[in-house]
């Protein structure tokens, strides 16, 4: 196997790549928590549009979870909590929202494609965990 070009070896060892790379995987969540605390009625609509009730506690546990997971995440300290207790709400809220096995035609295209862009959000939690401990073991 070669070796990774020197521009990208630079980039890959920048200092600013690892918590920017957080910050990033954590943006639509802290977006969704902001938009959620800034309208909370209309953040329990939406949960109980879904079907989760009462849509105003499904809310507010979005909003925790979506806000402290990413807070968690981007600040480096307890990943694994962060990162899981927002794999968990993505994993939810991706059954919920996207159940392409009961829909037909393009709908159930568009939906499949929500679930699976979700599934690799998920992983990327994952992969983002992974990284932490083993950056953690490596000090």
């Amino acid at each position: 196997m070669g070796r990774d070009p020197a521009w990208i070896d630079l980039i890959l060892d920048s200092p600013w790549l690892w918590p920017l790379a957080r910050l990033v995987l954590c943006s639509a969540y802290l977006l969704g928590g902001i938009v959620k605390l800034a309208d909370l009625p209309a953040a329990a609509a939406e949960q109980a549009h879904f079907g989760l009730d009462p849509g105003w506690l499904w809310a507010a546990t979005a909003i925790i979870v979506e806000l402290g997971g990413s807070v968690l995440v981007i600040s480096g300290r307890l990943v694994w909590l962060g990162a899981g207790a927002l794999g968990v709400l993505t994993a939810i809220a991706t059954l919920v929202a996207n159940p392409f096995w009961s829909l037909a035609g393009p709908a159930r295209a568009m939906a499949a494609n929500g679930f699976f862009e979700h599934l690799g959000l998920i992983a990327g939690l994952v992969l983002v965990t992974l990284l932490a401990r083993h950056r953690t073991a490596a000090v």
